[in-house]
């Protein structure tokens, strides 16, 4: 008693057949299309544009609209993979972590996530890199203020 529905993933994206999906049949007052609606999809990024080098990205598309038997889908998010992010962060330096809510012309809230690490110069002897607090917040600021000032969207 299920159907399978194809994911079309947006425009924007090579590949436009994500995968299928499974949801019970439209039974009395029960419609499938409702089951469908608001489902969230992960798909890597390397899949949506054929290129590998995009393997470590995560999208995650949201179902939107049921045209048949496709099920529509918009952009809800992006996220590294686990074993990436754990290969940025190293020990005996610093990670600094920013983020800042931006609002586009369409009327859309993002939040952009930043992350930066401290590197060692080249002539250094001491083996760390650690930054100092006002550093890091000097860091932040310099993001905050880079993504307000452009006009990303």
């Amino acid at each position: 008693k299920k159907d399978w529905y194809d994911i079309k993933a947006p425009s924007v994206f090579q590949v436009k057949n994500v995968g299928k999906t499974l949801v019970t049949r439209t039974q009395g007052t029960k419609i499938a299309s409702d089951g469908l609606k608001h489902r969230v999809f992960e798909v890597s990024l390397a899949d949506l544009q054929g290129d590998e080098d995009n393997a470590f990205r995560k999208i995650r598309l949201r179902a939107e609209d049921v045209q048949g038997k496709n099920l529509l889908t918009n952009f809800w998010g992006m996220d590294f993979t686990t074993d990436k992010l754990r290969s940025l962060v190293r020990k005996w330096q610093t990670l600094i972590e920013a983020h800042v809510d931006v609002k586009t012309t369409d009327s859309y809230t993002l939040r952009m996530f930043c992350i930066g690490f401290t590197k060692r110069r080249s002539n250094q002897v001491k083996r760390t890199c650690y930054a100092q607090s006002s550093q890091i917040r000097q860091v932040y600021s310099l993001h905050y203020n880079y993504v307000i000032k452009h006009e990303w969207f």
